[in-house]
Protein backbone atom coordinates (compact mmCIF):
# COMPACT_ATOMS: atom_id res chain seq x y z
CA UNK A 1 0.00 0.00 0.00
CA UNK A 2 1.58 2.75 1.20
CA UNK A 3 0.07 2.05 3.99
CA UNK A 4 0.21 4.33 3.14
CA UNK A 5 -1.51 5.50 3.82
CA UNK A 6 1.53 5.98 0.95
CA UNK A 7 1.95 5.51 3.93
CA UNK A 8 2.09 6.45 7.80
CA UNK A 9 4.97 8.22 9.79
CA UNK A 10 7.63 9.81 11.50
CA UNK A 11 9.43 9.08 14.67
CA UNK A 12 11.95 6.30 14.50
CA UNK A 13 11.55 3.78 17.24
CA UNK A 14 14.44 1.37 17.38
CA UNK A 15 12.41 -1.00 19.48
CA UNK A 16 9.49 -1.22 17.06
CA UNK A 17 10.89 -3.64 14.53
CA UNK A 18 8.06 -6.14 14.80
CA UNK A 19 4.50 -4.78 14.50
CA UNK A 20 2.18 -5.53 17.36
CA UNK A 21 -0.49 -8.12 16.77
CA UNK A 22 -3.95 -6.71 16.22
CA UNK A 23 -7.52 -7.61 15.63
CA UNK A 24 -8.90 -6.94 12.18
CA UNK A 25 -7.31 -6.71 8.79
CA UNK A 26 -8.24 -6.52 5.12
CA UNK A 27 -9.02 -10.23 5.05
CA UNK A 28 -11.31 -10.11 8.07
CA UNK A 29 -10.97 -10.20 11.82
CA UNK A 30 -7.81 -11.64 13.21
CA UNK A 31 -5.85 -12.13 10.00
CA UNK A 32 -3.90 -15.33 9.41
CA UNK A 33 -0.29 -14.62 10.16
CA UNK A 34 2.37 -11.96 10.03
CA UNK A 35 4.40 -10.30 7.32
CA UNK A 36 7.88 -11.45 6.50
CA UNK A 37 10.85 -9.27 5.66
CA UNK A 38 12.36 -8.04 2.42
CA UNK A 39 9.11 -7.83 0.57
CA UNK A 40 8.16 -11.48 0.83
CA UNK A 41 5.11 -11.93 3.02
CA UNK A 42 4.09 -15.06 4.81
CA UNK A 43 0.83 -13.93 6.33
CA UNK A 44 -1.96 -11.44 6.73
CA UNK A 45 -1.44 -7.74 6.63
CA UNK A 46 -4.08 -7.57 9.35
CA UNK A 47 -1.56 -8.31 12.06
CA UNK A 48 0.77 -5.65 10.72
CA UNK A 49 -1.62 -2.75 10.34
CA UNK A 50 -3.72 -2.63 13.48
CA UNK A 51 -5.75 0.38 12.33
CA UNK A 52 -7.28 -1.53 9.40
CA UNK A 53 -10.69 -2.93 10.28
CA UNK A 54 -12.85 -5.38 8.37
CA UNK A 55 -12.50 -7.18 5.07
CA UNK A 56 -11.90 -5.56 1.65
CA UNK A 57 -15.02 -3.53 0.91
CA UNK A 58 -16.51 -2.11 -2.28
CA UNK A 59 -18.83 0.49 -0.77
CA UNK A 60 -18.96 3.66 -2.90
CA UNK A 61 -19.95 6.79 -0.95
CA UNK A 62 -22.81 8.84 -2.41
CA UNK A 63 -21.89 12.50 -1.93
CA UNK A 64 -23.38 15.90 -2.60
CA UNK A 65 -21.17 18.88 -3.33
CA UNK A 66 -18.40 19.45 -5.81
CA UNK A 67 -16.66 16.07 -5.28
CA UNK A 68 -18.30 12.81 -6.31
CA UNK A 69 -17.13 9.21 -5.87
CA UNK A 70 -17.29 7.55 -9.28
CA UNK A 71 -16.35 3.91 -8.64
CA UNK A 72 -14.02 1.48 -6.94
CA UNK A 73 -10.75 1.08 -8.81
CA UNK A 74 -9.85 -2.15 -7.00
CA UNK A 75 -11.50 -4.84 -4.90
CA UNK A 76 -15.14 -5.88 -4.52
CA UNK A 77 -17.50 -4.16 -6.92
CA UNK A 78 -14.76 -2.69 -9.10
CA UNK A 79 -15.61 -2.68 -12.83
CA UNK A 80 -11.97 -3.66 -13.32
CA UNK A 81 -12.67 -7.02 -11.65
CA UNK A 82 -9.25 -6.93 -9.99
CA UNK A 83 -10.03 -9.92 -7.78
CA UNK A 84 -10.48 -12.35 -10.66
CA UNK A 85 -8.10 -10.72 -13.15
CA UNK A 86 -5.19 -9.89 -10.84
CA UNK A 87 -5.89 -11.52 -7.44
CA UNK A 88 -6.10 -8.05 -5.90
CA UNK A 89 -8.90 -7.95 -3.35
CA UNK A 90 -7.43 -5.33 -1.02
CA UNK A 91 -4.82 -2.64 -1.66
CA UNK A 92 -4.14 1.08 -1.37
CA UNK A 93 -2.54 4.25 -2.78
CA UNK A 94 -2.70 4.09 -6.57
CA UNK A 95 0.20 6.43 -7.42
CA UNK A 96 -0.22 7.43 -11.07
CA UNK A 97 2.09 8.79 -13.75
CA UNK A 98 2.28 9.05 -17.55
CA UNK A 99 4.62 6.41 -18.99
CA UNK A 100 5.99 8.71 -21.71
CA UNK A 101 4.88 6.41 -24.54
CA UNK A 102 7.23 3.65 -23.42
CA UNK A 103 7.39 0.68 -25.78
CA UNK A 104 5.06 2.51 -28.17
CA UNK A 105 2.19 2.50 -25.65
CA UNK A 106 0.69 5.59 -24.07
CA UNK A 107 -0.30 4.35 -20.63
CA UNK A 108 -0.92 5.62 -17.18
CA UNK A 109 0.95 3.41 -14.74
CA UNK A 110 -0.64 2.94 -11.32
CA UNK A 111 1.45 1.65 -8.39
CA UNK A 112 -0.22 0.26 -5.29
CA UNK A 113 1.10 -0.57 -1.84
CA UNK A 114 0.62 -3.60 0.40
CA UNK A 115 -1.80 -5.89 -1.44
CA UNK A 116 -3.81 -8.97 -0.49
CA UNK A 117 -5.43 -11.49 -2.80
CA UNK A 118 -7.29 -14.66 -1.89
CA UNK A 119 -8.31 -14.19 1.71
CA UNK A 120 -8.94 -17.93 2.02
CA UNK A 121 -5.32 -18.91 1.49
CA UNK A 122 -2.44 -18.98 3.94
CA UNK A 123 -0.93 -15.53 4.01
CA UNK A 124 -3.79 -14.01 1.94
CA UNK A 125 -1.39 -13.87 -1.05
CA UNK A 126 0.15 -10.69 0.34
CA UNK A 127 2.45 -8.65 -1.92
CA UNK A 128 4.37 -5.56 -0.94
CA UNK A 129 3.38 -3.67 -4.10
CA UNK A 130 1.74 -4.26 -7.49
CA UNK A 131 1.29 -2.29 -10.71
CA UNK A 132 -1.67 -1.83 -13.05
CA UNK A 133 -1.76 -0.10 -16.48
CA UNK A 134 -4.48 1.97 -18.11
CA UNK A 135 -4.83 3.63 -21.53
CA UNK A 136 -8.35 4.89 -20.77
CA UNK A 137 -8.74 8.50 -21.97
CA UNK A 138 -12.35 9.00 -20.83
CA UNK A 139 -11.62 10.17 -17.31
CA UNK A 140 -15.15 11.22 -16.41
CA UNK A 141 -16.50 7.69 -15.86
CA UNK A 142 -13.60 6.09 -14.01
CA UNK A 143 -10.42 4.31 -14.99
CA UNK A 144 -10.30 1.05 -16.96
CA UNK A 145 -7.35 -1.21 -16.31
CA UNK A 146 -5.78 -2.94 -19.32
CA UNK A 147 -3.00 -5.06 -17.88
CA UNK A 148 -0.61 -5.78 -15.03
CA UNK A 149 2.81 -7.42 -14.69
CA UNK A 150 1.93 -11.01 -13.76
CA UNK A 151 3.73 -13.84 -12.02
CA UNK A 152 1.06 -16.39 -13.00
CA UNK A 153 -2.25 -16.24 -14.86
CA UNK A 154 -4.57 -13.76 -13.15
CA UNK A 155 -2.04 -12.84 -10.46
CA UNK A 156 -0.28 -9.48 -10.31
CA UNK A 157 3.29 -9.91 -9.16
CA UNK A 158 5.21 -7.86 -6.67
CA UNK A 159 7.16 -5.57 -8.95
CA UNK A 160 9.77 -4.10 -6.58
CA UNK A 161 11.72 -5.85 -3.82
CA UNK A 162 14.13 -4.36 -1.34
CA UNK A 163 17.78 -5.04 -0.66
CA UNK A 164 16.95 -7.74 1.87
CA UNK A 165 18.83 -6.03 4.69
CA UNK A 166 18.01 -6.86 8.33
CA UNK A 167 14.76 -5.35 9.50
CA UNK A 168 13.38 -4.66 6.03
CA UNK A 169 9.66 -5.19 6.28
CA UNK A 170 7.85 -3.95 3.18
CA UNK A 171 8.65 -1.82 0.11
CA UNK A 172 6.12 0.93 -0.63
CA UNK A 173 5.95 3.15 -3.76
CA UNK A 174 5.53 6.86 -3.08
CA UNK A 175 5.98 8.56 -6.50
CA UNK A 176 6.56 7.74 -10.16
CA UNK A 177 7.82 9.53 -13.27
CA UNK A 178 8.97 8.63 -16.80
CA UNK A 179 12.17 10.03 -18.27
CA UNK A 180 13.19 9.14 -21.82
CA UNK A 181 10.96 6.07 -21.88
CA UNK A 182 12.37 4.74 -18.60
CA UNK A 183 10.04 4.46 -15.59
CA UNK A 184 11.25 5.60 -12.18
CA UNK A 185 9.54 4.98 -8.85
CA UNK A 186 10.73 6.19 -5.49
CA UNK A 187 10.01 3.55 -2.89
CA UNK A 188 10.49 3.54 0.85
CA UNK A 189 11.70 0.57 2.86
CA UNK A 190 9.52 0.30 5.95
CA UNK A 191 11.08 -1.18 9.06
CA UNK A 192 7.92 -0.99 11.17
CA UNK A 193 4.39 0.33 11.14
CA UNK A 194 4.01 2.17 14.39
CA UNK A 195 0.87 4.11 15.32
CA UNK A 196 -1.54 5.46 12.69
CA UNK A 197 0.24 8.25 10.84
CA UNK A 198 3.65 7.14 12.10
CA UNK A 199 6.07 4.57 10.75
CA UNK A 200 9.81 3.89 10.57
CA UNK A 201 11.79 3.68 7.33
CA UNK A 202 15.25 2.29 6.69
CA UNK A 203 15.70 4.19 3.40
CA UNK A 204 14.10 5.44 0.20
CA UNK A 205 15.54 4.58 -3.21
CA UNK A 206 14.81 4.85 -6.93
CA UNK A 207 13.70 1.75 -8.80
CA UNK A 208 13.69 1.82 -12.60
CA UNK A 209 12.11 -0.14 -15.43
CA UNK A 210 13.01 -0.14 -19.12
CA UNK A 211 10.05 -2.29 -20.24
CA UNK A 212 6.98 -0.23 -19.30
CA UNK A 213 6.91 -1.40 -15.70
CA UNK A 214 7.18 -5.14 -16.29
CA UNK A 215 10.51 -5.60 -14.50
CA UNK A 216 12.30 -3.34 -12.02
CA UNK A 217 15.73 -2.83 -10.52
CA UNK A 218 16.90 -0.77 -7.55
CA UNK A 219 19.77 1.69 -7.96
CA UNK A 220 21.86 1.61 -4.74
CA UNK A 221 23.46 4.94 -5.66
CA UNK A 222 20.09 6.67 -5.17
CA UNK A 223 19.51 5.50 -1.59
CA UNK A 224 18.47 8.15 0.91
CA UNK A 225 18.82 6.77 4.43
CA UNK A 226 15.82 7.00 6.70
CA UNK A 227 17.97 7.47 9.79
CA UNK A 228 20.90 9.88 9.82
CA UNK A 229 24.08 7.88 10.34
CA UNK A 230 22.55 4.48 9.65
CA UNK A 231 24.95 1.94 8.13
CA UNK A 232 23.35 0.10 5.21
CA UNK A 233 25.69 -2.71 4.08
CA UNK A 234 26.83 -2.27 0.50
CA UNK A 235 25.24 1.17 0.16
CA UNK A 236 27.39 4.29 -0.33
CA UNK A 237 27.68 6.84 2.46
CA UNK A 238 24.53 8.94 2.61
CA UNK A 239 24.26 12.70 3.02
CA UNK A 240 22.72 13.81 6.33
CA UNK A 241 19.25 15.24 5.80
CA UNK A 242 18.02 12.47 3.54
CA UNK A 243 15.52 11.54 6.25
CA UNK A 244 13.52 14.44 4.82
CA UNK A 245 13.22 12.69 1.43
CA UNK A 246 11.63 9.37 2.35
CA UNK A 247 8.40 10.04 0.43
CA UNK A 248 8.14 12.02 -2.79
CA UNK A 249 6.09 13.68 -5.49
CA UNK A 250 7.59 14.08 -8.98
CA UNK A 251 6.82 16.80 -11.52
CA UNK A 252 8.28 16.93 -15.04
CA UNK A 253 9.01 20.62 -15.46
CA UNK A 254 9.27 20.28 -19.27
CA UNK A 255 12.37 22.46 -18.93
CA UNK A 256 14.88 19.62 -18.83
CA UNK A 257 14.45 19.16 -15.09
CA UNK A 258 12.56 16.68 -12.94
CA UNK A 259 11.32 18.29 -9.75
CA UNK A 260 10.98 16.15 -6.63
CA UNK A 261 9.15 17.14 -3.48
CA UNK A 262 10.40 15.27 -0.45
CA UNK A 263 8.75 14.61 2.92
CA UNK A 264 9.81 12.52 5.93
CA UNK A 265 8.15 9.19 6.62
CA UNK A 266 4.62 9.62 7.80
CA UNK A 267 2.16 12.44 7.91
CA UNK A 268 3.70 15.14 10.03
CA UNK A 269 6.57 16.64 8.03
CA UNK A 270 7.08 19.60 5.69
CA UNK A 271 7.76 19.34 1.97
CA UNK A 272 11.16 20.29 0.57
CA UNK A 273 11.87 20.69 -3.16
CA UNK A 274 14.73 19.41 -5.30
CA UNK A 275 15.37 19.44 -9.02
CA UNK A 276 17.69 17.44 -11.24
CA UNK A 277 18.36 17.28 -14.98
CA UNK A 278 16.21 14.43 -16.23
CA UNK A 279 19.21 12.70 -17.77
CA UNK A 280 20.88 12.65 -14.33
CA UNK A 281 17.97 11.50 -12.20
CA UNK A 282 20.06 8.59 -10.84
CA UNK A 283 22.94 10.87 -9.77
CA UNK A 284 22.25 12.29 -6.29
CA UNK A 285 25.17 14.69 -6.65
CA UNK A 286 23.33 16.42 -9.51
CA UNK A 287 20.33 17.32 -7.37
CA UNK A 288 19.85 20.93 -6.30
CA UNK A 289 17.60 22.08 -3.47
CA UNK A 290 15.47 25.20 -3.07
CA UNK A 291 16.73 27.34 -0.19
CA UNK A 292 14.03 30.01 -0.41
CA UNK A 293 15.71 32.12 -3.08
CA UNK A 294 17.88 29.90 -5.28
CA UNK A 295 18.96 26.31 -6.00
CA UNK A 296 21.85 24.99 -3.91
CA UNK A 297 23.80 21.73 -3.73
CA UNK A 298 23.57 21.40 0.05
CA UNK A 299 20.41 19.56 1.17
CA UNK A 300 20.97 21.01 4.62
CA UNK A 301 20.13 24.48 3.27
CA UNK A 302 16.75 23.43 1.86
CA UNK A 303 13.70 25.14 3.36
CA UNK A 304 10.10 23.94 3.37
CA UNK A 305 8.03 25.02 0.38
CA UNK A 306 4.85 23.56 1.94
CA UNK A 307 4.73 23.65 5.71
CA UNK A 308 3.83 20.62 7.81
CA UNK A 309 1.80 18.56 8.05
CA UNK A 310 2.07 17.17 4.50
CA UNK A 311 1.56 13.53 3.56
CA UNK A 312 1.10 11.45 0.40
CA UNK A 313 1.72 14.49 -1.76
CA UNK A 314 0.68 14.77 -5.42
CA UNK A 315 1.55 17.85 -7.55
CA UNK A 316 0.73 18.83 -11.14
CA UNK A 317 -0.31 21.73 -13.39
CA UNK A 318 -4.00 22.50 -13.99
CA UNK A 319 -4.92 24.71 -16.96
CA UNK A 320 -8.37 25.61 -15.62
CA UNK A 321 -7.01 27.07 -12.42
CA UNK A 322 -3.89 28.24 -14.28
CA UNK A 323 -1.93 27.05 -11.28
CA UNK A 324 0.08 24.14 -9.99
CA UNK A 325 -2.07 22.06 -7.67
CA UNK A 326 -0.72 20.21 -4.64
CA UNK A 327 -2.99 17.56 -3.11
CA UNK A 328 -2.39 15.80 0.20
CA UNK A 329 -4.04 14.44 3.34
CA UNK A 330 -4.28 16.81 6.28
CA UNK A 331 -4.43 16.03 9.99
CA UNK A 332 -8.22 15.65 9.91
CA UNK A 333 -7.89 12.87 7.30
CA UNK A 334 -9.36 15.14 4.64
CA UNK A 335 -7.94 15.71 1.16
CA UNK A 336 -6.91 19.31 0.58
CA UNK A 337 -5.39 21.23 -2.30
CA UNK A 338 -3.13 24.28 -2.47
CA UNK A 339 -2.36 26.40 -5.55
CA UNK A 340 0.84 28.06 -6.77
CA UNK A 341 2.17 29.85 -9.82
CA UNK A 342 5.60 28.27 -9.42
CA UNK A 343 6.71 24.92 -8.08
CA UNK A 344 8.80 26.73 -5.48
CA UNK A 345 5.70 28.54 -4.24
CA UNK A 346 4.38 30.50 -2.53
CA UNK A 347 1.49 28.09 -2.08
CA UNK A 348 -2.00 29.27 -1.24
CA UNK A 349 -4.02 28.29 1.79
CA UNK A 350 -5.86 24.96 1.75
CA UNK A 351 -9.22 24.06 0.24
CA UNK A 352 -10.87 20.81 1.33
CA UNK A 353 -12.10 18.88 -1.69
CA UNK A 354 -12.97 15.65 0.14
CA UNK A 355 -13.80 15.67 3.82
CA UNK A 356 -12.75 12.99 6.26
CA UNK A 357 -15.98 13.80 8.09
CA UNK A 358 -17.96 12.37 5.16
CA UNK A 359 -15.50 9.66 4.09
CA UNK A 360 -13.83 8.50 7.31
CA UNK A 361 -10.35 6.94 7.47
CA UNK A 362 -9.40 8.64 4.21
CA UNK A 363 -5.82 8.93 2.93
CA UNK A 364 -3.58 8.96 -0.12
CA UNK A 365 -5.07 11.32 -2.72
CA UNK A 366 -3.24 11.03 -6.07
CA UNK A 367 -4.23 12.98 -9.17
CA UNK A 368 -4.66 11.30 -12.55
CA UNK A 369 -1.77 12.58 -14.71
CA UNK A 370 -4.11 13.23 -17.65
CA UNK A 371 -6.64 15.23 -15.66
CA UNK A 372 -6.82 18.87 -16.70
CA UNK A 373 -9.40 21.57 -17.03
CA UNK A 374 -12.49 22.15 -14.91
CA UNK A 375 -12.76 18.61 -13.52
CA UNK A 376 -10.06 17.08 -11.38
CA UNK A 377 -9.92 13.27 -11.27
CA UNK A 378 -8.01 11.50 -8.52
CA UNK A 379 -7.93 8.35 -6.40
CA UNK A 380 -7.94 7.89 -2.64
CA UNK A 381 -8.10 5.02 -0.15
CA UNK A 382 -9.92 4.41 3.11
CA UNK A 383 -8.73 2.11 5.88
CA UNK A 384 -12.12 0.52 6.40
CA UNK A 385 -12.48 -0.44 2.72
CA UNK A 386 -8.76 -1.03 2.19
CA UNK A 387 -9.31 -0.38 -1.50
CA UNK A 388 -8.87 2.52 -3.89
CA UNK A 389 -11.78 4.78 -4.92
CA UNK A 390 -11.94 7.03 -8.00
CA UNK A 391 -13.23 10.59 -7.41
CA UNK A 392 -14.06 13.62 -9.55
CA UNK A 393 -14.11 17.25 -8.37
CA UNK A 394 -15.61 20.31 -10.07
CA UNK A 395 -13.01 23.08 -9.73
CA UNK A 396 -15.37 25.88 -10.75
CA UNK A 397 -15.15 28.58 -8.12
CA UNK A 398 -11.98 27.23 -6.51
CA UNK A 399 -9.58 29.66 -8.24
CA UNK A 400 -7.32 31.03 -5.53
CA UNK A 401 -4.38 33.41 -5.63
CA UNK A 402 -1.11 31.86 -4.55
CA UNK A 403 -0.63 34.77 -2.16
CA UNK A 404 -3.97 34.09 -0.44
CA UNK A 405 -2.84 32.18 2.64
CA UNK A 406 -6.25 31.77 4.30
CA UNK A 407 -7.45 28.17 4.69
CA UNK A 408 -11.01 27.68 3.49
CA UNK A 409 -13.57 25.87 5.70
CA UNK A 410 -14.37 22.20 5.20
CA UNK A 411 -17.54 22.06 3.05
CA UNK A 412 -18.81 19.23 5.25
CA UNK A 413 -19.07 21.72 8.12
CA UNK A 414 -20.82 24.41 6.07
CA UNK A 415 -23.47 22.19 4.49
CA UNK A 416 -21.99 22.41 0.99
CA UNK A 417 -21.22 18.68 0.98
CA UNK A 418 -23.05 15.75 2.55
CA UNK A 419 -22.88 11.96 2.61
CA UNK A 420 -26.22 10.52 1.48
CA UNK A 421 -25.27 6.88 1.76
CA UNK A 422 -22.95 4.10 0.64
CA UNK A 423 -23.73 1.94 -2.39
CA UNK A 424 -22.39 -1.60 -2.10
CA UNK A 425 -21.45 -3.93 -4.97
CA UNK A 426 -24.65 -5.95 -4.83
CA UNK A 427 -26.60 -2.76 -5.33
CA UNK A 428 -29.12 -3.70 -2.67
CA UNK A 429 -27.47 -2.34 0.46
CA UNK A 430 -27.45 1.35 1.17
CA UNK A 431 -26.20 2.75 4.45
CA UNK A 432 -27.58 6.17 5.21
CA UNK A 433 -24.81 8.58 6.08
CA UNK A 434 -24.90 11.12 8.88
CA UNK A 435 -25.35 14.78 8.10
CA UNK A 436 -22.14 16.74 8.60
CA UNK A 437 -21.68 18.98 11.58
CA UNK A 438 -23.96 22.00 11.44
CA UNK A 439 -26.73 20.12 9.61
Amino acid sequence: MAVSATVAAVALSAASVTPASAEGGPCGQGGSGSLGGSGSATGSIGTALPWITGAPDGGVPRLTGRTKAVEMVTGPGSPNDTIKRFNVSGTDLGIMWDNGNADGRHDVLVAFGDTVGDCGTDGDDWRSNVLLRSSDTNLADGIRIDSSPLSAPNRSKQIIRGFGIPGEYTIIPTAGVAVGGVQYVRVMSVRSWDTPGNWTTLYSVLAYSTDNGENWQLDPATVRAGIDGIDIPGIPAITPGNTKFQMSAFVDGHDGYIYEYGTPSGRHGSALLARVPGTQIRDLTAYRYWNGSTWVADLGEAVPVIESPVSELSVQWNSYLNKYVAMYTDTSNSLVIRQADRLEGPWSGTQTILSGVLVPSLYGGFMHPWTDGRYLEFVATTWDRYNVIYFRTDLDGLQMAATDQADRPDPATTGQARLLGVDHPEGDEVIDGPAPAGQ
